[in-house]
């Protein structure tokens, strides 16, 4: 796609910080991170959101993300690191080009878990929605 910036990043019409970098997924450092190492992994095919992927596009996404991973835990050798990707508008998705963000995390650093994101499952009968999957 000629509009997606993501897409300019791996033709290297756009430089970046790779992070890693393997023939289907690309790596590099996020231009306004969240933490020290804060990564955004793509894989080099555009689609705009996750649906879009076949499973032969999630397992070669998977490998990157596993390099990816590797690669940040060797050279900043963090606490831990959240995984996560918004997929969709709705989810916060500010890139039209599916991606994961794999966030650095320190004991202390003042950030919550995933479920720190959103809150509004209150009240939600959980054995109702279980029910819209079985039928």
């Amino acid at each position: 796609m000629q509009d997606c910036l993501f897409c300019k990043i791996v033709a290297g019409e756009i430089p970046n910080h790779t992070v890693y970098e393997d023939e289907n997924v690309l790596a590099f450092l996020d231009i306004h991170p969240c933490s020290k190492g804060h990564t955004v992994v793509i894989p080099k095919k555009h689609f705009a959101n996750l649906s879009e992927m076949s499973k032969t596009d999630w397992q070669e996404m998977s490998g990157g993300l596993s390099g990816a991973l590797s690669k940040v835990q060797e050279v900043l050798n963090p606490d831990g690191v959240n995984l996560g990707i918004n997929n969709g508008k709705a989810a916060g998705q500010a890139v039209g080009h599916a991606h994961y963000h794999l966030i650095p995390r320190w004991q202390g650093d003042g950030g919550g878990s995933m479920h720190s994101i959103v809150r509004s499952g209150e009240g939600v009968d959980v054995k109702e929605v279980a029910a819209l999957f079985t039928k």
